[in-house]
């Protein structure tokens, strides 16, 4: 499925127009750092991206490929949890750009960005929670190690709470008490399988997913994992990817649209003929006889 079919960026003579609105003098004292996210694509020659259901974005650090991702996001208006390099260029630079969707003029509902920063920080909740259960379990076990061996006496009948308490650990075992009162951990999985539940929770049917890097914190067989989940997804289940990543096992996505950031010009290639890709065959040919 396809609901955006293509998104057009800022021209050079838009760009150029723009800064020098600023005048000669103010204009020269902008480096490519603080006119953020003005003065990267035009040296790639990248005004317009046309999408599949499944496009990969690919390049290396500072090519853009995060940039191009935030820019669809925030001129789509799709939802994110975790915050981004919003200077204050974004809004003028977004003015300029445009976009087609397929029909209407909205994503669809559900549609979202999801992130490096939105998945970590799903990590540090789970942690956070997970380490208050901790706490509250050593609290518990100190509890019912006293109700066992200090003597409690019942002197009226605003103690029977207490002293029903202090019986029921009598009667219980540890585990058995402790277990009762204490709230269930989040889960019990490392943080690569809870990365990878966290995609299989955001991304449901008929919407459009834009993910940033979504290899991080997975294993290559988490990834591979990952990869037959969006393709599943976007073959039947409506959805539509639009992905930055430089992982090769994402890379090998079937029928993906991969534009090369790192060429210049910019242009759609193969995964097999991506520089990251060639370097990961050359390193594994050299070392062959070691197999």
């Amino acid at each position: 499925m396809k609901y955006l079919e293509s998104f057009t960026l800022a021209s050079e003579s838009d760009e150029i127009d723009y800064l020098w609105s600023f005048g000669k003098t103010d204009m020269q004292c902008y480096s490519q750092t603080n006119v953020y996210p003005f003065k990267i694509f035009p040296s790639k020659s990248l005004e317009r991206l046309n999408f599949e259901p499944i496009t990969v974005i690919y390049g290396g650090n500072g090519s853009g490929k995060s940039t191009i991702l935030n820019l669809i996001a925030e001129k789509l208006q799709l939802e994110r949890t975790a915050p981004f390099n919003n200077t204050p260029y974004i809004e003028e630079y977004l003015n300029f750009c445009e976009y087609k969707l397929s029909f209407g003029q909205n994503a669809p509902r559900g549609s979202r960005i999801i992130t490096s920063d939105g998945v970590f920080d799903s990590l540090l909740d789970i942690r956070s929670i997970n380490a208050g259960v901790d706490r509250q379990r050593e609290l518990l076990f100190q509890e019912y190690k006293s109700s066992r061996e200090e003597p409690y006496l019942l002197r009226n009948i605003n103690d029977l709470d207490e002293f029903k308490r202090r019986n029921e650990a009598k009667r219980r075992t540890k585990s058995e008490y402790v277990a009762k009162r204490l709230p269930k951990e989040l889960d019990g999985m490392s943080n690569g399988e809870t990365a990878y539940y966290y995609f299989t929770q955001k991304i449901e049917e008929n919407a459009l997913y834009l993910l940033d890097e979504p290899e991080n914190s997975l294993s290559p067989a988490l990834q591979c994992k990952l990869r037959q989940f969006i393709e599943d997804s976007a073959r039947f289940y409506g959805c539509q990817f639009i992905i930055a990543t430089h992982s090769p096992f994402l890379l090998s996505m079937r029928d993906a649209r991969i534009y090369d950031l790192d060429s210049l010009p910019v242009e759609t290639k193969k995964w097999t003929e991506l520089e990251n890709v060639r370097m990961y065959y050359d390193f594994f040919k050299e070392h062959e006889n070691e197999f």
